[in-house]
């Protein structure tokens, strides 16, 4: 029988002999097996069982893990890294120590892993090497690690990447400072995500730092829906559908629900409306997803879709202005000719071709309404898309 097959099923009598199979024996090239089947196996079964190997390890048989260190999961390495921290001696950290300095990626990615469960200050150089490492899990590792240590000075280095101009390595330091897990990097990466061509990336990785949620009612409630927005904008192209648990997405609903309606909480629930009709009216969005998400997903629908959000459309004209932070997305809500047509005159030149493109798109783009958008644009790439409109 196909032991993959056994270490996934409900029958413990199946499971427990293939997990002790691997961890007793060094199995590596079941263990890769395994390994390879991480895209095809829902996140849950994955959760299982690496819960089923920890349980196959003692004090007797951790060693053998170290031979598992050349074959990477991020869904397994924290019950490798976890277990050897548990069981192990120095022994085991001067080996880890060694794997750190001239090991592969995935031996380096696993002992930075390790010493965010062992402090060690031998670590502290090869920490901050490889703190910005291209390799995120190895990059995320590194930060939990020195977080552990109190260590500062790649967390400071951190907070001024996130004001660079390449956007990749504003994503690079925002992976970093969730891995880090220290509040105050809040406000920093919502700055970021607003001046950012990859704001939806950076908007996934916060509620890893502070669950959406919780940020209502405080000091950056209108961040956080911004960040819902991102999200719910990515969502299914960037973000996975899967995401909505991990997210509590039905919890902050139901908050801007229940709370006081503002422009920003009016742009966010009629968004997420059009989103989750959207998911739901198409199945192959669902397709590949468990139950527990299909239900969420159905939920949060319902829970949209019953509620009254037409008291909310006056509150929408609230973000109708070039500066705010909601303005593309309000702009995918609103479609009155007179409101769209007020921004052509205004200074933000991607915002005027965003509404020429939505007055195009409904034959409401007059001639008088070209010529006084052309009066305002000044980027010559710009012009040649407002010319071909």
């Amino acid at each position: 029988m196909d032991k993959i097959k056994q270490l996934t099923s409900k029958n413990q009598s199946e499971y427990e002999p293939v997990a002790r199979e691997i961890i007793d024996g060094a199995d590596t090239k079941l263990f890769e097996e395994l390994v390879s089947k991480d895209d095809f196996l829902f996140d849950f079964v994955k959760s299982n069982v690496a819960k089923r190997l920890e349980n196959a390890c003692n004090k007797n048989n951790y060693k053998n893990l170290l031979k598992f260190l050349n074959i990477y999961s991020p869904y397994y390495e924290d019950f490798i890294t976890s277990t050897l921290a548990q069981f192990g001696d120095n022994e085991i950290s001067n080996i880890m120590l060694d794997k750190f300095k001239s090991g592969t990626v995935a031996e380096k990615t696993y002992a930075a892993g390790f010493f965010s469960y062992v402090e060690e200050e031998r670590a502290l150089p090869l920490l901050k090497e490889y703190a910005f490492s291209d390799e995120a899990s190895l990059s995320e590792n590194c930060a939990r690690a020195l977080s552990r240590l109190n260590n500062t000075d790649a967390y400071d280095m951190a907070i001024e990447k996130l004001k660079s101009d390449d956007d990749f390595e504003k994503m690079t330091a925002a992976n970093f400072l969730v891995a880090y897990q220290d509040k105050r990097a809040l406000k920093p990466l919502f700055d970021a995500m607003k001046n950012s061509k990859m704001s939806e990336n950076i908007a996934e990785l916060i509620p890893y730092l502070a669950p959406l949620p919780d940020m209502l009612q405080t000091e950056y409630s209108e961040d956080a829906i911004l960040t819902f927005c991102y999200i719910i904008n990515g969502l299914v192209e960037l973000v996975p559908v899967s995401q909505v648990i991990t997210f509590r997405i039905y919890e902050f609903v139901e908050k801007m629900l229940k709370g006081s309606p503002s422009g920003a909480s009016a742009v966010a629930l009629f968004l997420a409306k059009d989103k989750f009709n959207m998911i739901t009216e198409n199945e192959e969005y669902l397709f590949d997803e468990d139950k527990n998400t299909k239900n969420e997903v159905n939920d949060i629908k319902n829970l949209l879709n019953n509620a009254n959000l037409y008291p909310l459309t006056s509150f929408l004209y609230e973000e109708l202005f070039e500066e705010s932070d909601f303005i593309f997305f309000v702009l995918e809500i609103i479609r009155d000719e007179e409101s769209l047509v007020s921004l052509l005159s205004g200074e933000n030149q991607t915002v005027i071709i965003k509404v020429m493109e939505l007055l195009k798109s409904q034959n409401l783009l007059k001639d008088e309404y070209k010529q006084l958008a052309l009066s305002k644009i000044t980027d010559e790439n710009l012009k040649v898309v407002a010319n071909a409109l």
